[in-house]
């Protein structure tokens, strides 16, 4: 039996009772008070009426507070408040875009789910938000291997390309990630220059000084690594991607994530603006974080977006992009 067969991907009281259980447990939780199973599901209650839907719609999960006396469900305060689409139709997009390697396209999240497409980009932007890691614990405790890398993608509108200029990457937009070989955990940054002193931030609040760091033979690099237990570096301009006195100095992780990482933005979303780049990144180092290789499949997967809707609302004005030509 197909995973998309289970109750709470087609039906709405089914995907009520499936989210209470992940975010509430055995008991609701008021989201205006706080107070713990002091409230009560209030039945039958239905929408205003509209033309569209006459009679109104049945207003599923809904419950009131025993001691604020205000009504409240799930929803409220996760990436679904206010939102009029099915929460069905939500558990549906996350399922599709935690289970696809490399993204799934707002055109296609479109098609899938019976959709405008000004809702599929909206709502998969919401569920990057809700990828997005809040996780403090550093990189690389008791003293484990972290690799750092940069790489170049798009174009930077802040730094266009001027006549003559013979430099290769100022024009594009930057990015910097970790990878932690222990847990196989990764992160990512968008940032305006790739210099000592934004690498010095990102290292110094996300890795342990006690761990080993592994990059190649770039001089901002170079000029940090000492700060750490040890700092193992490739030399990629004399074609070394392993190292011939140690084969555990290696970059082929952080290479292997930009690889995945690459082939979805060019493949699947072919174009990114610096705006939004960061939820993308999150989406694909939370991907990367809860891959099959860390012992996590695509249900437990999911049901981690699913742990991470709370708090993490995001609104937009002036909605999606110009809908765009090709999938």
């Amino acid at each position: 039996m197909s995973v998309l067969s289970k109750p709470y991907f087609h039906d709405e009281a089914a995907a009520f009772a499936f989210v209470e259980g992940i975010i509430w447990g055995s008991e609701p939780v008021c989201p205006h008070c706080g107070v713990v199973g002091r409230s009560y599901a209030l039945k039958n209650v239905r929408s205003k009426p509209s033309k569209k839907n006459p009679e109104g719609v049945v207003r599923h999960g809904l419950k009131k507070c025993g001691d604020c006396r205000k009504q409240f469900t799930v929803r409220k305060g996760t990436i679904f408040e206010e939102s009029h689409l099915p929460l069905n139709k939500w558990l549906q997009a996350i399922y599709l875009m935690c289970s696809s390697k490399k993204g799934i396209s707002a055109l296609q999240l479109e098609r899938t789910l019976e959709v405008q497409y000004n809702t599929a980009w909206f709502l998969a932007h919401r569920i990057r938000e809700a990828m997005r890691s809040g996780e403090l614990a550093p990189f690389g405790q008791g003293g484990g291997a972290v690799e750092v890398d940069e790489t170049y993608i798009g174009f930077d509108p802040d730094h266009p390309v001027k006549q003559g200029q013979k430099v290769r990457t100022p024009h594009k937009n930057k990015v910097i990630s970790l990878v932690d070989r222990s847990t196989g955990r990764a992160k990512s940054y968008v940032v305006d220059r790739v210099d000592v002193g934004t690498v010095a931030e990102i290292l110094s609040a996300n890795v342990s000084r006690e761990a080993h760091l592994m990059s190649d033979q770039a001089r901002v690099y170079q000029t940090i690594g000492w700060n750490f237990a040890g700092h193992g570096v490739v030399d990629h301009s004399r074609e070394e991607y392993v190292s011939r006195d140690n084969p555990m100095v290696h970059t082929q992780s952080i290479e292997g994530y930009f690889s995945i990482f690459k082939r979805g933005m060019r493949g699947v979303y072919q174009h990114c603006s610096k705006k939004h780049l960061h939820r993308y990144m999150a989406e694909f180092d939370f991907r990367y974080s809860n891959r099959s290789a860390t012992g996590c499949e695509d249900q437990e997967r999911a049901l981690r977006a699913v742990l991470g809707v709370v708090g993490k609302r995001l609104t937009y004005r002036g909605g999606a992009n110009r809908r765009p030509q090709t999938a």
